[in-house]
């Protein structure tokens, strides 16, 4: 089935709670890599549950939200026409989160998620669908938003429009203020994947190969993850409530065991950065921006 247009953008699901503890913010801070260091004073609060902190980043998983493009449970609407595009061929693009307020150790909220945008690339170049979910508590009041962009490969010729979509940051030209490495264990996609993505791209050989790669690749937001931590560890100074927003376009996969070297920019509040699988030379995140507090 196609992509519907413009009844995609009237695709909302509906609300429902869901929970996370303090063994669910452990694992995630442990499958970034938080923790490798166990006697490292600022790593232990995110993997440890006296005074525990949440890893901002971590709201990508804590919903146990399904991880296909493609919304559950929407809100039935007669009439209108519901959209499949075909996850073979999506490629996760862009993911942006913002912290309203810092995530509690435990808790439980009330999610909701819709398309936010459809834009259409043109037949057989593809397609890109904007997603947002929002975090709300009992009060109503909005704890987190994610916006994520999925590029559907096959998905061209729907008759979106083909201007408008959101423009990435620019990252500084000048040379970077910090560079950090953060090495990858060859079995972090083992780990990783227990926050609820069971891919087998991530895990088993003979699946990445038939996807085009000579071994499994780790997870977009692992890579995701682990840019919020070196943000957060080499200048947010491990305070998890001093970041407001993290976000980054995808540009490449990172092979586990690879070293991941990060390039940031700082400008105040706003840190720019980008990151490179080291063995390759390869950059695997392109315009990326953390928004302080």
């Amino acid at each position: 089935m196609p992509i519907y247009y413009p009844d995609i953008l009237a695709e909302r699901t509906v609300p429902r709670a869901f929970s996370y503890t303090e063994m669910d913010v452990m694992l995630y801070a442990l499958s970034v890599g938080m923790g490798d260091d166990p006697l490292d004073p600022g790593e232990l609060p995110f993997v440890y549950e006296r005074d525990l902190q949440v890893l901002p980043s971590a709201a990508t998983v804590l919903t146990k939200a399904d991880f296909s493009p493609n919304l559950q449970n929407i809100v039935d609407v007669p009439g209108q026409r519901r959209s499949d595009i075909k996850l073979e061929t999506v490629l996760h693009g862009e993911q942006k989160i913002i912290l309203h307020r810092p995530l509690p150790a435990s808790g439980t909220f009330i999610i909701k998620e819709r398309h936010v945008g459809a834009f259409d690339k043109g037949p057989g170049v593809g397609a890109v669908v904007i997603r947002s979910t929002t975090w709300e508590d009992d009060d109503g009041e909005t704890v987190a938003t994610l916006t994520s962009t999925a590029f559907g490969r096959s998905e061209g010729g729907f008759g979106g429009p083909r201007e408008g979509q959101p423009q990435p940051h620019i990252v500084p030209e000048r040379t970077a203020d910090l560079s950090v490495e953060i090495p990858t264990r060859p079995g972090l996609g083992l780990l990783y994947r227990l926050n609820g993505d069971f891919n087998p791209l991530h895990v088993d050989p003979e699946s990445a190969r038939r996807s085009g790669f000579s071994r499994p690749i780790l997870h977009g937001l692992c890579t995701y993850g682990i840019t919020c931590r070196a943000v957060l560890q080499h200048v947010a100074g491990f305070d998890a409530a001093a970041i407001y927003s993290h976000q980054v376009r995808f540009a490449a996969p990172v092979y586990p065991g690879e070293t991941i070297s990060i390039d940031m920019w700082i400008d105040g509040r706003e840190i720019s950065f980008e990151a490179s699988a080291k063995e390759r030379n390869v950059k695997v995140i392109k315009n990326g921006l953390t928004v302080l507090r």
